[in-house]
């Protein structure tokens, strides 16, 4: 009786166990296992539809865009395609080409799960790593007309964009040479686009860019005026097209022949524009997401009221935040380096201007392009207008509030910012 008992008891445990065992499988993995539209010797059956739930496919492609980012990051740098010569139309840069790349399906999966992922391909594209290798544009710099090219002004403002590029080209092939380059998504996502007179934007907060917004949405015929062109119009109203919104045909075609531009401004004034703008008047995101993190983390004894709104962070709380590592939240494109938002070194930018010739080198460029000559650069300030705009001499005040170190710490933060875009050190003790 005792060992009927004890071998009824082994069965009903070995039953349990298949049964678990059987519902712990993957069901996607035993599809693939079989050969593909076969099963065993009954003939070509239809497979069922995939089952993968949706969950499962965001998270694979999660770890797409995470594994590409990685490689990406391995491989951001390189080395100058061409030197700077009195040919601006360069021949050589033709032969650089975009490939884009995408990962195989994995080998053994069923034939007809093919149609499967084409469907899923447009959704892939925007979420996996875009690979790109040796991307130049065909053309280098918009090239003077002909009854331009005695004129001084233009001709001075000519080769002050030479000798920019000359500059950043030598700074990448020194600290960033590589021997290929990986363009992902993320490296495009702050670019905008504008077709009809074929520019590309990179955004740099902080440096001119409502003002740009403003000019490419006149440009696409989107408004008649820039002074028409509300500020939340601007950043929020989804009228300016981004590159990262187009296909892989699209980003390649823009890429090499439409022309890149960025506008930049020195490193400690816009960041003290920056903190002025967010944290210096009522602001329904900054306050709250940052502000709160940054007085919790770095003020002692706060009060709750404080700690509750998130208001009143002062600049040396901000800066205690800005170089921690651990930073008790992430970083924001306003204080974000240029190099990380607009990949100067993997994306050849035609026209570099800066903030503080904003005007004469805006109206430059857009005379290159060929915009219309009742377009100039609005020169309205357009948020807190009747507030005295971020000047060296105000930057200045906010740095003399932090200690000799931390002013240096914050110099080396913004080094290749610095250094790609020459601007001087900003105080004598720095080194």
């Amino acid at each position: 009786m005792r060992l009927t008992c004890m071998f009824s008891f082994i069965l009903l445990f070995g039953a349990a166990g298949l049964f678990v065992f059987i519902h712990l499988q993957d069901p996607e993995e035993i599809v693939h296992q079989q050969t593909p539209g076969i099963k065993y010797n009954m003939g070509f059956q239809q497979q069922k539809k995939d089952c993968i739930s949706s969950n499962n496919q965001d998270s694979r492609l999660r770890k797409s865009t995470a594994d590409g980012a990685a490689t990406a990051k391995q491989s951001n740098s390189l080395h100058p395609s061409e030197n700077v010569s009195p040919k601006l139309q360069s021949t050589d840069r033709s032969q650089s080409s975009i490939m884009f790349a995408m990962k195989d399906q994995e080998k053994g999966e069923d034939i007809n799960s093919i149609r499967f992922h084409k469907r899923r391909r447009r959704f892939i594209i925007k979420k996996s790593p875009i690979l790109i290798s040796m991307n130049s544009s065909i053309l280098n710099l918009p090239t003077l007309k002909s009854e331009d090219r005695n004129n001084n002004k233009w001709k001075s403002l000519y080769q002050i964009q030479r000798e920019r590029k000359q500059i950043m080209r030598e700074t990448c092939s020194k600290y960033k040479s590589n021997n290929r380059r990986i363009i992902t998504p993320y490296h495009v996502s702050r670019i905008f686009v504008e077709d009809k007179y074929r520019v590309l934007y990179c955004e740099v907060p902080k440096a001119g860019c409502s003002n740009w917004k403003r000019v490419l949405m006149v440009l696409n015929g989107l408004a008649s005026s820039t002074k028409d062109i509300q500020h939340n119009t601007v950043h929020y109203g989804n009228y300016l097209k981004r590159l990262d919104g187009f296909d892989h045909k699209g980003i390649y075609h823009r890429l090499n022949t439409y022309t890149k531009m960025l506008f930049i401004r020195e490193p400690f004034e816009k960041l003290v524009s920056a903190f002025r703008d967010k944290f210096e008047h009522p602001n329904n995101y900054y306050h709250p997401v940052f502000g709160k993190a940054i007085i919790s983390r770095y003020r002692v004894n706060a009060t709750k009221e404080a700690l509750r709104t998130g208001s009143g962070v002062k600049f040396k709380e901000f800066i205690q935040y800005l170089l921690d590592v651990h930073r008790p939240v992430g970083m924001d494109i306003h204080w974000d380096h240029v190099n990380r938002l607009c990949s100067p070194c993997l994306i050849d930018y035609d026209f570099v201007g800066k903030f503080e010739s904003m005007e004469e080198d805006a109206n430059f460029f857009l005379h290159l392009i060929g915009a219309p000559q009742n377009l100039t650069f609005p020169k309205f300030k357009d948020r807190h207008s009747n507030e005295e705009r971020t000047t060296t001499k105000i930057t200045q005040q906010y740095f003399a509030e932090l200690s000799p170190s931390q002013r240096q710490r914050s110099y080396d933060f913004y080094y290749m910012d610095y250094l790609m875009f020459n601007y001087s050190k900003p105080f004598e003790d720095l080194y």
